[in-house]
């Protein structure tokens, strides 16, 4: 930690002086540390971080500093704290974690009583990435992506139509059967498999009618009928896009619930 001592030093010049604009305080240039560790797969989903203490003694920096490092990184759902046990990696296989961007609530019950999504998966096959798409994966036009396009059933009702793509690269060698058969989130999968983490999403939400009659069989319902179109753009570690979905919700037995803090 000798190159952090030395530029946070540097960073306050003069006794009295104001620090540089680009002056990052101590727990932040820790914070970022842990993510490069984390980013690199040095800790994986749900293994155990070492202690405060521990890396306190690592990084040479008070504990103080790596607790309050460590809680802005819980605080983003990047690690989780559990009494007793100590810090781990968030992983979406974890059950309080499963539906953290699955944001469609039943209006009547919760999630538990309506079980998991069913999954029926139409496609998945590579293609070329539009110019739109292109831009926000942080791809060039010739690159490949993997278009996966599947509906999400809540107690057999077909309630989410979605369109999903994915940097090819990175996910070579996807498939249906892969998707399909995978007992956990999508996420999960993708994760476990391509050791690709999201660990945040932008979406746009807007009200709309079924856009056409092929849209509407998929969700049973009469084409026209008011949907919820939702568009996300997940990113891992480091602000790095890796997916870009549209979906369409039926609202007429579910709701979009989005907690602000």
């Amino acid at each position: 930690m000798t190159e952090l001592h030395g530029a946070a030093k540097a960073s306050h010049g003069a006794a009295g002086t104001l620090p540089p604009p680009s002056f990052s305080p101590l727990y932040r240039q820790i914070k970022d540390l842990l993510l490069q560790k984390l980013q690199a797969g040095q800790w994986q989903p749900g293994q155990a971080i070492p202690s405060e203490m521990e890396l306190s003694q690592q990084l040479r920096v008070s504990q103080g500093t790596v607790r309050k490092a460590i809680d802005e990184l819980a605080a983003e759902n990047l690690l989780v704290r559990r009494q007793g046990k100590g810090t781990f990696v968030a992983t979406h296989s974890e059950q309080q974690v499963q539906y953290r961007f699955l944001r469609l609530r039943p209006d009547a019950g919760d999630l538990d009583e309506e079980g998991a999504a069913q999954r029926h998966i139409l496609q998945c096959k590579r293609s070329r990435a539009s110019a739109e798409l292109a831009a926000q994966l942080g791809l060039r036009s010739s690159d490949a992506v993997v278009h996966i396009r599947r509906t999400l059933s809540m107690q057999g009702v077909p309630s989410v139509l979605e369109d999903i793509w994915l940097p090819g690269n990175t996910f070579k060698g996807i498939s249906t059967e892969q998707i399909a058969s995978y007992p956990g989130p999508t996420y999960a999968l993708l994760e476990k498999e391509f050791g690709v983490r999201m660990v945040r999403a932008v979406e746009k939400l807007k009200a709309i009618a079924a856009p056409d009659a092929q849209t509407a069989a998929l969700l049973q319902v009469p084409p026209g009928s008011p949907l919820l179109a939702v568009e996300r753009l997940a990113y891992t570690y480091n602000d790095v896009p890796m997916e870009v979905r549209h979906g369409l919700y039926r609202t007429d037995t579910h709701h979009y619930l989005n907690e602000l803090n």
